[in-house]
């Protein structure tokens, strides 16, 4: 469902043809997420959804602490 949530988003987003996304760690907060399992679903959902042709140039992922930060680098960093 996640994984779900940010594709549609993407989806979206690009049927608008908006050219930028923003995102917060989805889930991670009051429904207690598992914040690097969050991030590597995050990452891996927005670089799918990149990779067909898309209006988007730019995606953010709004962070609001350390902890998230660090989860979304390591996932970043995964991916490669």
């Amino acid at each position: 469902m996640l994984a779900a949530a940010y594709s549609e988003s993407m989806r979206l987003a690009i049927h608008a043809g908006c050219e930028s996304i923003a995102f917060p760690a989805i889930s991670t907060g009051a429904y207690g997420y598992p914040l690097e399992e969050a991030a590597a679903i995050a990452l891996a959902a927005v670089r799918h959804s990149l990779s067909s042709e898309s209006s988007i140039k730019r995606v953010l992922f709004v962070l609001f602490a350390d902890d998230a930060m660090q989860a979304f680098e390591k996932a970043l960093t995964d991916l490669h």
